[in-house]
């Protein structure tokens, strides 16, 4: 059940956002979970991060990994799987038209997300900092391959020196990735306008850019189901699906794709 959608404050919002992007210089967009429910994939903080009648803290680990690899695999097979009948929704697309109009590199879109579908949807600048599971990741050499969507062994090695392979993904107790994570810094100390979507703002470090954006004197964009963590930190605020406000809100901006 969606928290209802107070049509009033939306327009309100919608021509508060329109008129800020239509200034903007530069835009970063956050996203989340919630972009890609809209698809069809589980976010499962949302359905009580339970897995099996496990939590998925246990089995999206390093120590879970050396544990029970074989636990862990299934887990991302299902995952995977999953990937394979999911699209992208107008969520997606409007933020890759969002990008054509800007254009590298004053448009970057930070995600959360591990499934890939704003690559899919036709977004370029895409950082992925917690990783894709259309990749997987060598335990032993390190190399990184580009898996897509195909059904993998059911505990997959590498083809290039026999090692245990795992998903290419930022598990809980993991670093993120120095490179991805300090250009995301970057756009977000730089930008004029930083859209959060789809996000309960409660992963860290992800969602410290939301309130790196408010000091760098962005205006802060939320599109989501209901405030987030960090609404005390929004100028603005679109609450309902981000697959109906998103287009609407280029739409208002840009005109009809």
């Amino acid at each position: 059940m969606h928290h209802p959608v107070d049509s009033g404050e939306l327009e309100a919002g919608i021509r508060a956002a329109v008129e800020s992007l239509r200034g903007a210089t530069t835009v970063a967009v956050l996203t989340g979970a919630g972009i890609s429910a809209e698809s069809g994939l589980a976010t499962f903080r949302g359905a009580g991060g339970l897995w099996e009648g496990q939590r998925v803290e246990d089995v999206a680990t390093p120590f879970a990994f050396r544990r029970d690899p074989a636990l862990v695999w299934r887990f991302y097979h299902q995952r995977r799987a999953a990937l394979r009948a999911a699209r992208p929704n107008p969520g997606h697309y409007a933020l890759a038209r969002l990008e054509r109009h800007f254009g590298a590199p004053r448009f970057t879109l930070i995600t959360q997300n591990v499934d890939g579908l704003h690559q899919v949807a036709g977004s370029e600048r895409v950082l992925e900092i917690h990783g894709s599971l259309r990749r997987t990741r060598c335990t032993r050499c390190g190399q990184v391959r580009e898996q897509g969507t195909e059904p993998l062994p059911e505990l997959p090695h590498c083809p290039a020196c026999g090692g245990l392979l795992r998903p290419d993904v930022v598990w809980f107790h993991e670093p993120l990735p120095e490179r991805v994570w300090a250009e995301a810094e970057s756009a977000t100390t730089r930008c004029s306008v930083f859209l959060v979507v789809g996000t309960s703002a409660v992963v860290y470090p992800a969602a410290g850019l939301i309130e790196t954006a408010r000091l760098a004197g962005a205006v802060v964009i939320e599109s989501n189901l209901v405030p987030s963590a960090a609404g005390h930190l929004v100028d603005i605020g679109l609450y309902g699906p981000a697959g109906q406000v998103l287009p609407r809100l280029v739409t208002e901006v840009w005109g009809p794709a």
